[in-house]
């Protein structure tokens, strides 16, 4: 029996209530060696192919909001799934359920958008589904993606490949999608022009990956940074030692972040991800992401480190330090 009694708005924060939820029912319900790992994609062999295959379903409101939409999300995140396991993005699938109603034009940017991020990705969605429910039985749209690709020959990411002393890396500033859309969807009137990181991270990976040393990559997304940490933490059985002043977040973001009363560490991401790398790629990696668009701010955030106990620490701007769990709860509804 599930430690639960019934589902909760939490148990889809990305968070601890998110890890219940897939570990007591769903991972037990379909166990098997694939889904066993957890990761953002799961490795699966076809005729000598090794293969990410990943799915994922967005529920943003509203479903446009600045720097993105629901469909850009949705092409991303599957996109970038796939990327942080090492895979070449081939191939997406798309799945809409439509209410009653739902505006036409509105339905037509959405696609439009979905078109604009697969192209700058390079891939293209090749198949799909609708359903329409009744006004009032979802939530203007839903939307579902999948995604394989190919995993090179000799390749290998995973969270348990990460050793004690490698080098924590992200990509960029933290934040500014949860932020944007809490904005958005609030009418919070926020300055600062903060948008929504959604980006196709497949390019910046393949960077990345040129440099030898990389033991593995996540996707920052629900649940932000310090969630990601945990996960990676359990996997590897090593903690993580992330020093606060050098996590990159904008000052746009952080003022909004501090006036909403948020942790940008906990904060959704749709366009950064952490790298975990071996000390002497780490200089090496670090330059291979500032030199591609959305890696410009790129900075080294921590160690990994092997202790009796491993956790995920933060060390503080003013000499102290604390320990960062998983999300608890749900911080900011419906942001993908």
């Amino acid at each position: 029996m599930a430690a639960f009694s019934k589902v909760l708005l939490g148990h889809g924060s990305g968070g601890r209530l998110s890890r219940d939820l897939v570990e007591q029912i769903f991972l037990k319900g379909f166990s098997n060696a694939a889904l066993a790992p957890l990761e953002d994609a799961a490795e699966v062999t076809l005729g000598g192919a090794r293969l990410a295959f990943t799915t994922d379903s967005y529920v943003v409101t509203p479903v446009e909001f600045p720097g993105a939409d629901i469909g850009r999300v949705a092409v991303c995140g599957t996109v970038n799934d796939l990327a942080v396991k090492g895979a070449v993005p081939a191939a997406l699938s798309a799945g809409f359920i439509l209410e009653e109603g739902f505006p036409a034009p509105l339905l037509q940017r959405i696609v439009a958008s979905m078109r604009r991020a697969a192209k700058e990705a390079g891939v293209e969605i090749v198949t799909g589904d609708t359903k329409v429910v009744e006004k009032g039985h979802a939530d203007g749209v839903f939307i579902n993606t999948s995604g394989i690709g190919l995993i090179p020959r000799g390749r290998s990411l995973t969270s348990a490949s990460v050793k004690a002393g490698d080098i924590i890396i992200v990509s960029g500033d933290l934040a500014e999608h949860g932020v944007a859309v809490m904005n958005a969807r609030n009418k919070l009137g926020l300055e600062g022009g903060i948008k929504s990181d959604a980006a196709p991270l497949n390019g910046l990976i393949a960077a990345a990956l040129k440099v030898p040393g990389v033991r593995a990559i996540r996707d920052i997304t629900r649940g932000g940074l310090a969630t990601v940490l945990n996960e990676v933490s359990g996997a590897c059985k090593l903690s993580a030692e992330v020093a606060e002043d050098a996590v990159p977040v904008s000052a746009a973001a952080r003022n909004a972040c501090a006036l909403l009363g948020l942790d940008p560490l906990y904060v959704a991401n749709e366009g950064k991800i952490v790298l975990f790398v071996s000390p002497a790629a780490a200089p090496r990696v670090l330059k291979a992401l500032r030199a591609h668009k959305y890696g410009r701010h790129a900075a080294v955030v921590g160690t990994m480190l092997r202790e009796k106990k491993p956790q995920v620490r933060l060390r503080t701007g003013i000499g102290g330090s604390r320990i960062m769990l998983m999300l608890e709860g749900e911080q900011l509804p419906r942001i993908c």
